[in-house]
């Protein structure tokens, strides 16, 4: 076999210690069974008890697949231990996944880019009266979510001020900072994003949740006909160039490269964005899959293209 026709070891990262381990397993459970094993030598790693091992079999890798949702798996923490082993992956490195992950500082990037957002206050657990300094700048309906937690974990929606107190409770468990944020009715849309220098997007998902949900929280998101996904969303041609265009702005606003998944609300005046996902859930019913195969890439192929996009993106240096 010529070099190019050499197995590549692919190491697949999946678990870790986040709130969101358990879809991080399923994500990483699929990408696995999806690698052809005639391509590919597939070594697993649990950061949350591997580490050490994953340092140790670091020159055996020759790409990783970062199948951790949340926590140090998307917030740079990794990506920064795989760059110091010269491990190419396929998602945002460290400024990328930190500045994605932190939502506060994500929408000043989106700002910056041009790109619409909802009215916002941040709020710190240590300082005295939230409820008080939330209501100087907005009032219900609001979201109120952790700044830096995935998967619609801890967020609120909150339509009367008397539940304020115990929703703010709720997201400062899971963080110092909490992000408020004005409620917008609408339809809910996804934009998945493919590639480094020259990004593309892929076909837009509608999110419905069943009446019995109020938004796409995480019980929404991962339990079976909790939801409805529509893809290609039944959008006219304009309002899905102009959403796509803009999932492209925020993948490239926040220097990331592979792939992202950016969620939008269709407001009255138009698509307002509220998240960008830097290692979006990867099994073959997740959103960004959905979207690939309705621009007929299947999800062996998706596994395939983002190999791809690891090593192209590999800095000199780094083995290939």
């Amino acid at each position: 076999m010529t070099p190019r026709q050499k197995k590549l070891t692919v190491a697949v990262l999946l678990g870790g210690d986040s709130s969101e381990r358990e879809v991080s397993l399923m994500s990483g459970r699929a990408v696995v069974q999806a690698l052809n094993p005639k391509q590919y030598r597939v070594l697993v790693f649990d950061p949350a008890f591997e580490l050490a091992k994953l340092v140790r079999n670091a020159p055996r890798i020759d790409v990783a697949l970062v199948m951790l949702h949340g926590g140090h798996g998307e917030n740079g923490a990794i990506q920064g231990l795989l760059d110091l082993l010269g491990i190419p992956y396929q998602c945002a490195g460290v400024l990328g996944c930190a500045l994605a992950m932190d939502k506060p500082r994500a929408k000043l990037a989106y700002r910056e880019a041009g790109l619409p957002v909802a009215r916002e206050v941040v709020l710190y657990r240590h300082r005295p009266k939230p409820v008080a300094t939330l209501l100087e700048h907005l009032n219900p309906p609001v979201v109120i979510k952790p700044a830096g937690e995935g998967s619609s974990v801890g967020i609120s929606i909150v339509r009367y001020k008397k539940y304020l107190a115990p929703a703010l409770k709720l997201a400062f468990k899971m963080d110092e900072r909490v992000l408020v944020e004005e409620f917008l009715p609408g339809r809910e849309v996804t934009c998945a994003v493919l590639g480094n220098r020259d990004p593309e997007p892929l076909p837009l998902v509608e999110i419905r949740p069943t009446e019995k949900y109020a938004f796409f929280d995480y019980e929404a998101k991962y339990l079976p006909g909790a939801s409805e996904e529509i893809c290609p969303a039944p959008l006219d041609e304009e309002t899905t160039r102009q959403i796509q265009q803009m999932a492209v702005t925020a993948h490239q606003a926040l220097g990331l490269k592979g792939y992202s998944r950016s969620d939008f609300i269709l407001t009255e005046r138009g698509p307002i964005i509220l998240e960008t996902n830097t290692v979006p859930g990867m099994t073959q019913t997740s959103l960004f899959p959905q979207a690939a195969a309705a621009a007929g890439i299947s999800f062996s192929a998706l596994m395939d293209r983002l190999i791809e996009l690891a090593l192209e993106d590999a800095r000199p240096g780094r083995r290939r």
